[in-house]
């Protein structure tokens, strides 16, 4: 605001909390959450932040984003398509992912896939899907397909968004 020679750069995602019961940040439930968000996302638990039927955070790629689960007498509660999401670069990544899920759905009935789906804008297109495994909110995969413009439609969505180079 103001006459300020500086540009403004509005913020970014950097986390997501949600309070789960504690039962699920026992020993167990660690395991099998950091097990399907490692295996399915890629995403790592930070152990220095791990505390027993307490506290668990998963880094998401980048050490300044995550998701922060905490232990609540009242956890979260929410509809099924309560979500947060990410973007990926390609339809192939969209591809990997969804077929991760899928992977880890033959031997754990927990997890809840809503199969990819194409919304087309003229030109833009979104390609997404929805996975959810034990948590209260479910994770969105997006690939946006910008159709109409050269070069890849990753590095035209990043393009001038401060601190991010294009691939």
């Amino acid at each position: 605001m103001g006459d300020t020679a500086q540009a403004f750069s509005p913020p970014r995602f950097n986390h997501v909390a949600m309070s789960v019961p504690a039962d699920l940040l026992d020993e167990d439930g660690r395991r099998d959450l950091v097990r399907f968000y490692h295996d399915v996302f890629g995403f790592d638990e930070l152990p220095t932040e791990t505390i027993d039927r307490k506290r668990l955070v998963l880094g998401c790629g980048r050490i300044d984003q995550f998701v922060f689960l905490i232990a609540g007498d009242e956890p979260m509660s929410c509809p099924r398509l309560d979500h947060y999401g990410f973007s990926v670069e390609s339809e192939q990544q969209l591809d990997e992912l969804l077929a991760r899920a899928k992977a880890f759905r033959e031997h754990d009935d927990r997890v809840d896939i809503i199969d990819r789906k194409t919304d087309d804008h003229s030109m833009l297109a979104i390609t997404s899907f929805y996975v959810g495994y034990l948590l209260p909110m479910m994770v969105e995969i997006q690939w946006w397909d910008f159709k109409q413009a050269e070069g890849t439609s990753y590095d035209r969505a990043i393009a001038g968004t401060p601190g991010v180079a294009p691939s």
